[in-house]
């Protein structure tokens, strides 16, 4: 945007050495919003003072979070908001100039791939073997366990570049395809897992979701696509000890899973420089969690 002299006066105090004109200084730049960080970045440029830099960068940071809390918003604004979109939106804190449109082209491509093999004479099981071997073989998706040090595996952008994983980032990957495919599958909260389940109908989440509506065909980890039943659930349920409950099979909205997504990405940061983020990442949580 053009350099008025309000803005050039703006950024000749961002140097001062007065933390309280320095918070006023920035609360005023930051109400131009993302238009400002062309402007932001040209000036960093000029600089030479690493501290005055370093504002500036967080300065940058400031507008681009607030930006994202505002898409976020919007984003709850939709009937079913999109769970790629909401992903994508996790992605853009880390990586905020991430191309968008180029994850879902790739999206796009797996998915034509795999309708070109189905077809209504599949059981549902064949469709999500059709499913197996275009993402884990033709795309070539691999998965690992959550690891917190590889902060990569819950970026999407990343993940779709490194073809790498996690079971939560391709769980949403393969969630949804099955979405754009229209196959009922859903992500389920079975304790220590991040897993989904092939349901017997679609859920409309705009009611109150009852158990007695659905019943879950069988179960998919998102790893590498590998299959299970219902006794394996609870055999596993046993193992760990931890009694059945109805809350663990019932199918989560796009909303709780991009929550989820963000307080699992807040873990990742650690570092004494970006000590900020697991709040600010708790805080995006918090704006789409639901009641």
């Amino acid at each position: 945007m053009n350099e008025t002299k309000e803005l050039s006066a703006l950024f000749h105090l961002l140097d001062d050495p007065d933390q309280e004109v320095y918070n006023t200084v920035a609360n005023k730049i930051s109400l131009y919003g993302k238009q400002i960080i062309p402007n932001l970045e040209n000036l960093w440029e000029t600089i030479i003072d690493e501290s005055v830099q370093e504002r500036i960068e967080l300065l940058i940071h400031r507008v681009h979070y607030e930006d994202l809390q505002q898409c976020f918003r919007d984003w709850l604004l939709q009937d079913t908001p999109d769970l790629l979109e909401g992903a994508m939106l996790a992605a853009n804190y880390q990586y905020p100039d991430m191309e968008a449109r180029r994850i879902t082209t790739e999206i796009d491509r797996i998915k034509r791939n795999i309708w070109l093999e189905l077809n209504n004479y599949l059981t549902p099981l064949e469709q999500i073997n059709v499913l197996n071997s275009m993402i884990y073989n033709y795309f070539g998706l691999k998965g690992e366990e959550v690891s917190y040090q590889r902060k990569y595996q819950f970026f999407i952008n990343q993940v779709i570049d490194a073809k790498r994983g996690n079971p939560v980032t391709n769980g949403i990957i393969y969630q949804a395809l099955c979405s754009m495919l229209d196959l009922p599958v859903y992500a389920v909260r079975i304790p220590r897992q991040y897993i989904l389940a092939y349901f017997d109908t679609f859920i409309d989440f705009s009611y109150p979701v009852n158990p007695e509506d659905y019943k879950i065909m069988f179960y998919i980890d998102p790893i590498q696509g590998q299959i299970y039943t219902q006794q394996d659930v609870d055999t596993y349920l046993k193992r760990i000890n931890v009694n059945k409950d109805d809350a663990f099979f019932r199918p989560q909205t796009n909303r709780q899973i991009i929550s989820f997504l963000l307080r699992e990405m807040a873990k990742c940061f650690n570092d004494t420089k970006e000590v900020y983020k697991p709040d600010e990442l708790q805080n995006l949580a918090d704006i789409i969690t639901e009641d």
